[in-house]
């Protein structure tokens, strides 16, 4: 069994910036965030492997970093040139390698306002 306990998010005017972060009670192959706007269905924003191969959603390329740090099972996720429409539930999500997205935080809201 894995924990996630996340922390950061907010209230930010579009064009700001806010970071999240994301602590796992032991190390884990890959992490990353997922998030879920209202009415929306929750979808993949960024993941990192113990060997730092990140992915990113087309959407927020060149605009949030994600990284980690493997001696403290910590993962970061720097949002930059934040606009509205990334608004939503930001869930800190791990997994083990070839498995599925089995642990979760409880979630942080981000909100952007125009």
């Amino acid at each position: 069994q894995v924990q996630l306990v996340e922390s950061g998010g907010g209230l930010v005017q579009a064009g700001g910036s806010l970071r999240l972060s994301c602590a796992a009670s032991r190390s884990i192959f890959t992490m990353g965030w997922f998030r879920q706007a209202p009415g929306k269905q929750r979808e993949l924003v960024a993941t990192i492997d113990i060997y730092g191969n990140r992915n990113y959603v087309d959407d927020v390329k060149g605009r949030f970093t994600i990284s980690r740090d493997n001696a403290k099972n910590t993962v970061l996720l720097q949002m930059n040139s934040l606009k509205p429409e990334d608004t939503a539930v930001y869930y800190c999500t791990a997994r083990w390698a070839g498995g599925r997205y089995d642990y979760w935080g409880q979630g942080t809201q981000v909100t952007v306002s125009s």
